[in-house]
Order: C-alpha cells, then sequence, then structure tokens
C-alpha cells in the first residue's frame, strides 16, 4: 500500500529576457532545476505549471517577463510498506541520506524478497520517500556486498545524483579480495549483460552488451590471493564480480562467479577456515564521493572494512608470515 498523497511543491519562476522565444517546456526544464523535462511536460498540459497564473501548451513561445508558476503534489510512486529496519545512516539532510549497507539486505524488493529490504526500511525512515521513483535509490550494492550507498530524499536531488551517475562523476570506490595473485592493476573494458543461458548471472557479451569500464590496482598480495582497490566508472550489475572473473581473478567468496573453492597448498589451518567460513563475495563499497544536489559542494565518505572482511585480511596476512 502507498501513502496517501505525496510532498507538496509550490514554486513560482520568473522567465528572464533570455528565454524570449523558448518553447515554455525547455525553459522550464532549465528555471525548475531538478525535474525532468518529460516530467515538467506532463505537469504543463495537466494545467499543474501555469505561465501567469492561465494554463498553457509546452509548445508555446515565451516573450520573457512571464511568471511560471509550478503547483503540484507528487503521488507516491511506491506501493511497498514501510517496515522497521535499522539502517546504519553515515550522513543525512534534507536531500541525501548516506547509508553503510550491511551484508545480507537486499536493496529493493524483487522475487523471493517481497519485503524487509533497504526500500522497505527506507519508506519507514521518511514517508516523503514514497513519492520518489524506488523511493530515492539511484545505485544498488549486490545483497551481500557491503559498504556506502547514497539515497535521494528530494525529486531535484533524484534528478541531480542519477545525472552525476550518468556523465560518470559520481566516485565510487571498492576494496576486494581476488583469488590469484595479480602481477599489477589494470582497467576491464568490456560490455556486459544477460548471460544468455543462466538468468541469474551476467557476463561479459561480445555483442549488444552494455558498456561497462572497471579500474583496479593492487593493494596488498599474499601467497594465493590479492587484495585490491577497485574504482567504477560505470555501475552495471555484478560488475566488479563479473570483470574481475574475467580476467580470471574472480573474488573470495563469490557463489555465482567464484567458482569451487580453492585452498592454497601450504595454507594455514587458521587461513582454510576463514576461507571456508567466507561465505559472500569479499566486496566492500568503501568510498563515496558525490557533488552535493543543493550545495554543490563536494562530499566524500568512507566506509571501514566490516568484521568479517577484517578478518579474512588477517588471516591472508598471518599465513603470508607463516614459513
Amino acid at each position: 500500500m502507498g501513502h496517501l498523497g505525496g510532498e507538496k511543491i509550490q514554486r513560482t519562476e520568473q522567465v528572464g529576457e533570455q528565454y524570449a522565444g523558448s518553447r515554455l517546456d525547455q525553459a522550464a526544464a532549465e528555471l525548475f532545476d531538478g525535474f525532468s523535462r518529460s516530467r515538467l511536460q506532463g505537469w504543463i498540459k495537466d494545467g499543474a505549471l501555469t505561465v501567469n497564473g492561465r494554463p498553457a501548451k509546452p509548445k508555446d513561445k515565451l516573450l520573457g517577463g512571464e511568471a511560471l508558476t509550478l503547483a503540484v503534489e507528487l503521488a507516491p510512486e511506491i506501493e511497498d510498506r514501510p517496515q522497521a529496519i535499522e539502517l546504519p545512516v553515515v550522513y543525512q539532510d534534507d536531500d541525501l541520506i548516506v547509508i553503510n549497507k550491511p551484508s545480507g539486505l537486499v536493496v529493493h524488493p524483487a522475487a523471493g524478497h517481497a519485503d524487509g529490504t533497504l526500500l522497505n526500511g527506507l519508506l519507514h525512515l521518511d514517508e516523503r520517500l514514497s513519492s520518489l521513483p524506488r523511493a530515492g535509490i539511484v545505485h544498488r550494492l549486490d545483497r551481500d556486498t557491503t559498504g556506502l550507498m547514497v539515497v535521494a530524499r528530494s525529486v531535484e536531488a533524484h534528478t541531480g545524483l542519477v545525472a552525476q551517475l550518468q556523465d560518470k562523476s559520481l566516485y565510487r570506490e571498492y576494496e576486494a579480495v581476488a583469488v590469484g595473485v595479480m602481477t599489477g592493476g589494470g582497467t576491464v573494458d568490456a560490455p556486459m549483460g544477460r548471460h544468455p543461458v543462466d538468468r541469474k548471472r551476467q557476463a561479459v557479451l561480445e555483442h549488444g552488451g552494455k558498456n561497462a569500464v572497471t579500474h583496479y590496482r593492487v593493494l596488498d598480495r599474499y601467497r594465493a590471493h590479492t587484495r585490491v582497490q577497485v574504482r567504477l566508472e560505470t555501475g552495471r550489475t555484478h560488475q566488479i564480480r563479473v570483470h574481475l572473473a574475467h580476467r580470471r581473478y574472480p573474488l573470495v567468496g563469490d557463489p555465482l562467479y567464484g567458482g569451487r573453492l580453492k585452498l592454497p597448498a601450504g595454507a594455514s589451518e587458521q587461513l582454510r577456515e576463514a576461507l571456508r567460513r567466507f561465505p559472500r563475495q569479499a566486496l566492500h563499497a568503501r568510498k563515496l564521493g558525490l557533488v552535493h544536489p543543493a550545495s554543490g559542494e563536494y562530499l566524500e565518505f568512507e566506509a571501514p572494512l566490516p568484521a568479517d572482511f577484517q578478518a579474512l585480511i588477517q588471516a591472508l596476512e598471518a599465513d603470508r608470515e607463516t614459513p
């Protein structure tokens, strides 16, 4: 069930002389920064966006000097129910929420996970989010990937964050542990899409895939593993997991792309146990950088490695020291 009514917006903008001769919808898209042109066109047609108090058509030409008034109540876009789920909030203001997602938390409802998701928890945290697409979620992390995610709390912030994702200016840095010893870092530029046979998986596709670029560098090497820092240029589903597996360095514990558990020859009992007990992909969204959509200020957040990831690294380091 959705909430009754969404966020009310009442704004008036004066049309400057530079917009003389411009179409109403074009000028509105610049003056009402934060709303998409298609959304504004719909509001003009519905009479929610008026010129000098009168309805108009999207293609009507402006003379300059008019007052454009937007008076609209955002309809709820979400039908999911709010649930009191503890969300580790790292930062919040009127426009944004940044959370440090724990392992095991699904981002939004899907088959097999009808509720108990981050989206349900967000609706409980702020009921205004029911007016936003996907409750303000603009990018996601896989269920068992930990770390930083930003969520929009207003339409303007949603539009601004989506634009940063599209122009690749949203900074996302991850830390991972891969199977195999890398000689050095690199870039994987390999288009991706759904696996042609196994629909649960993604794959590198020769034809018809979407552009996908991942940069990685070595942070530390162990006897049979590598700790890497990864930076995403694009954000395809499972991108880091697929791209590193494509380079034959799958992530430790990855149930989809990691293959059989490999215990290195001569590994200490502590390391063997740590690898057996690491049941998820060793991937953590460590840093997030973005331009605040309202203030224009650059913000950067960092989330320390979770306890299970730290324990895995300690076991790898201890094993390296054993003769």
